[in-house]
């Protein structure tokens, strides 16, 4: 690790002056006295809390060559996830969670509440857009190989991500209770229910009976609204924390030289 050469400090004849306290030679701004104030509580922090070597640890930190742009695609999949838990937030403001009045309650959304039809529209296509990201991220980390050790655990995280926001999809559809959402859910009851193994148990645990009731929608709302949220939440966690602990893979048509010489040129 090459040493930093620090720099000679300057004459004493050209030092600025400090600046003190009621000086009425000196005139600061309120933007001045804001920023120092800003600059003086981020300090205070930052003492006691070490935050300036995690941002540092997060932020810089070698990049192999031939990084492009499906390297966004992660990045891509986690402010859709932002966008679905804001817009989330917002539309459980107003709705109601029951068989009478969760379909007038999405009436009242989009056609009373401001701006609610373009929420409702942000979150129901951005379910959509977040598992089709899904897919191509992980389609990107399988044909670059990134999948291979050490990072095998990260793709396993990875499977268990995709499989939950497949889930927050199933049941947030159910939500709206028409017609399509009560026969939709339906058929995905009777596609998970020959799975192997747990298939017969799924229906009757996520169903609540043989049948889409109230106990569905209710069991499926806090399914799609606290359950796999904090899940993906948490997952996400740990998948950032590898993918910066053990670094990026390099594309397959850049040679290992080349990825471990431009590695040595940011560690010097």
């Amino acid at each position: 690790m090459a040493k930093l050469k620090l720099l000679p400090s300057p004459p004493a004849g050209l030092r600025p002056r400090p600046k003190r306290p009621n000086d009425p030679n000196v005139d600061q701004s309120n933007a001045d006295l804001a920023k120092e104030a800003a600059i003086s509580a981020a300090d205070w922090v930052d003492e006691r809390t070490s935050l300036s070597g995690t941002v540092r640890w997060v932020m810089f930190r070698p990049i192999p060559k031939g990084t492009n742009w499906f390297y966004t695609l992660g990045t891509a999949t986690m402010v859709a996830f932002i966008s679905q838990v804001v817009t989330g937030v917002v539309l459980a403001m107003y709705y109601d969670p029951s068989v009478t009045r969760a379909y007038e309650s999405m009436k009242y959304i989009n056609n009373e509440v401001f701006l609610g039809e373009f929420l409702h529209g942000m979150h129901r296509w951005g379910s959509t857009v977040m598992v089709l990201l899904v897919f191509l991220h992980m389609a990107r980390t399988f044909f670059f190989g990134a999948y291979k050790y050490p990072r095998e655990l990260n793709w396993v995280i990875g499977v268990a991500l995709l499989v939950l926001t497949l889930v927050m999809s199933v049941t947030g559809y159910l939500l709206p209770f028409d017609q399509r959402a009560y026969w939709a859910s339906v058929v995905a009851m009777n596609i998970a229910g020959n799975a192997p193994f747990l298939g017969p148990f799924i229906p009757d645990v996520a169903l609540g009976g043989p049948d889409v009731t109230a106990v569905t929608l209710s069991r499926f709302y806090a399914i799609h609204m606290m359950i796999i949220p904090a899940l993906i939440i948490g997952l996400i966690s740990a998948h950032l924390y590898l993918v910066i602990k053990l670094g990026t893979t390099a594309p397959p048509w850049v040679r290992a030289d080349k990825v471990s010489g431009s590695l040595k040129e940011h560690d010097e």
